[in-house]
């Protein structure tokens, strides 16, 4: 099965006559239909709001462009906020850990919703930065999560979150200390391509809600079912459906809040992945063919433009725009690092690759140019635009070798 890009080929030949590659692509027309299917899917809430997670895809335009659909920014570090802050977002969680206590401070500074992601932390805010009036906890219920017999991840191993023991005694020790409004956050499971994860979470989440108004006396104001929601990254999977997903959130609100008088509860998301990884490409050239105990395919990108495939094995499918009935043959299509696992594909069957042809990697909008970093002293790469009316610009522009000697010059090196 393949996957259709979101720009032919015409179009993408005449960009990279424009802009050299590596870089990454975003479409404008399919990040807005998403950000209104999202919205769409939950309006039978009035609260909702979806807080984008800015570390998916941390570029101005982008978060604009959200912002104009109406989306909030989910940070999780101080240079995070003071972006969203730069921009102008009004609707900012701050979802963090580890938290040095200046990020603290400035998160209140600018009124992000701070959401505390350990019962400690609770005594660590209200000494280094007062308790604002409205606080989050993100909850972490162990064990295993699982739908149906299908284990989808093992919350007891992640290092987020509290037990449900902490966040109840986290609640009645916020109350005490006068905090006006609550909220909870979890994240059960990772990457899930199934419409049945965000109501089973929501299952979990309202049913705790019902029980934290029972034991701690508090009645939360808003339930942040966070992100979760995946991406068929392999073309044979079968993609969510938001619309789906909102209506199953709905029936699983009115059966457990509702009936016990938690019917106003504010609804967040914080989808990044699903958001933007489809609507992303990264484009690459192939530099070199090579036969060894396999052929092999060197393109122009590395690990440092999409580091999930070496540090996950990340499926990420690939499509050969400018020979896409070329003869099929079995190749690995690697980088230029000095590193084994960089790799884009493994025994992958691909149209053959010529050196010139254009290949573009998918579902790199979400986690891909933001997770980049600068081993061998390769340079990050552009990211361009493709907007709604056809046209292309730039939106970061590549580094250059005086960007990666900025923070060296004065020390024993001189420009």
């Amino acid at each position: 099965m393949t996957k259709t890009p979101f720009i032919s080929t015409p179009v993408l030949e005449r960009l990279t006559e424009q802009f050299p590659t590596p870089f990454h692509l975003y479409d404008e027309k399919g990040i807005r239909e998403k950000a209104r299917a999202v919205n769409q899917a939950f309006a039978w809430n009035p609260g909702f709001k979806e807080y984008f997670a800015v570390k998916a895809t941390p570029n101005p335009t982008i978060l604009k462009i959200l912002q104009e659909e109406n989306c909030g920014v989910d940070c999780a570090t101080e240079v995070e906020l003071l972006m969203s802050d730069k921009l102008g977002f009004t609707d900012i969680m701050f979802s963090s850990n580890n938290t040095p206590a200046q990020e603290y401070r400035y998160a209140r500074e600018i009124g992000a919703t701070i959401n505390l992601d350990a019962y400690e932390q609770i005594a660590f805010l209200e000494e280094v930065a007062g308790l604002p009036e409205t606080v989050s906890l993100r909850y972490n219920p162990g064990g295993v999560f699982a739908l149906g017999t299908d284990i989808m991840d093992n919350p007891e191993e992640s290092k987020f979150g509290m037990t449900r023991a902490q966040l109840i005694q986290g609640f009645k020790d916020l109350k005490a200390a006068g905090v006006k409004e609550f909220g909870i956050h979890s994240f059960l499971a990772s990457n899930t391509v199934t419409n049945d994860y965000y109501p089973e979470l929501a299952r979990q989440l309202f049913t705790l809600a019902v029980e934290i108004k029972e034991e701690a006396g508090v009645e939360l104001s808003f339930i942040n079912l966070s992100g979760g929601i995946g991406v068929n990254y392999h073309p044979e999977e079968k993609e969510n459906d938001i619309a789906i997903i909102g209506e199953g959130v709905r029936k699983v609100y009115e059966e457990v809040l509702t009936p016990n008088g938690l019917g106003f509860v504010k609804i967040f998301t914080e989808l990044g992945r699903f958001m933007l990884a489809p609507h992303g490409l990264l484009v690459t050239k192939v530099l070199h063919r090579k036969k060894t105990y396999r052929d092999y395919v060197g393109v122009d990108a590395s690990a440092v433009n999409l580091l999930r495939p070496a540090m996950y094995g990340s499926y990420h499918h690939i499509t050969n725009m400018t020979n896409s009935e070329g003869a099929v043959e079995v190749v690995d299509v690697v980088g230029s690092l000095c590193e084994n696992n960089d790799k884009f594909a493994k025994e992958r069957e691909l149209p053959e690759a010529r050196v010139g042809d254009t290949l573009v990697i998918h579902d790199t909008g979400a986690h891909g140019f933001s997770m980049g970093y600068q081993y061998n002293a390769r340079l990050r790469s552009a990211e361009i635009l493709l907007q709604e009316d056809g046209s292309a610009r730039m939106i970061r522009r590549a580094e250059t070798p005086e960007d990666y000697f900025a923070t060296l010059y004065g020390f024993d090196f001189e420009e």
